[in-house]
């Protein structure tokens, strides 16, 4: 079940859309994020969510998803392709670039909704890329 959760969720997150990635979570989420400070519940991840819907287009591509024998905890592994549409501040200037890089997810689960995402990639290597 957990793995169908997980896959769902990035589904979701492909399509772009951030309702139907809300439903897979706890309210009581955490949003660990690779900078910044842990965003807790749904409000918040909302707000994320919007953000990132106005100042990047993402898709996922080579999700590779392991879950643990309990269905508590979960890992997806994969490529990031996004294009940086409207500059985010403290970085650099967005003019549509386009970006490649792998990342990953840490994700907890219980009673049949998401409680935990923590995102990482290299964001130095994303600035590098942005910045070309």
């Amino acid at each position: 079940m957990s793995r169908q959760i997980i896959q769902a969720y990035y589904d979701a997150f492909n399509r772009g859309d951030a309702a139907g990635m809300l439903a897979l979570l706890s309210d009581e989420v955490e949003h660990h994020v690779n900078e910044g400070a842990v965003r807790r519940g749904k409000a918040l991840f909302a707000e994320f969510c919007s953000h990132m819907g106005v100042s990047y287009r993402e898709t996922l591509t080579d999700i590779e998803i392991f879950t643990n024998g309990e269905g508590t905890r979960a890992a997806a592994e994969f490529v990031v392709n996004g294009e940086y549409l409207k500059t985010d501040p403290g970085l650099p200037e967005a003019k549509g670039q386009r970006y490649v890089l792998p990342g990953g997810s840490f994700l907890a689960l219980r009673d049949g909704k998401i409680t935990r995402v923590t995102t990482y990639y290299n964001l130095q290597d994303w600035i590098a890329q942005v910045s070309a």
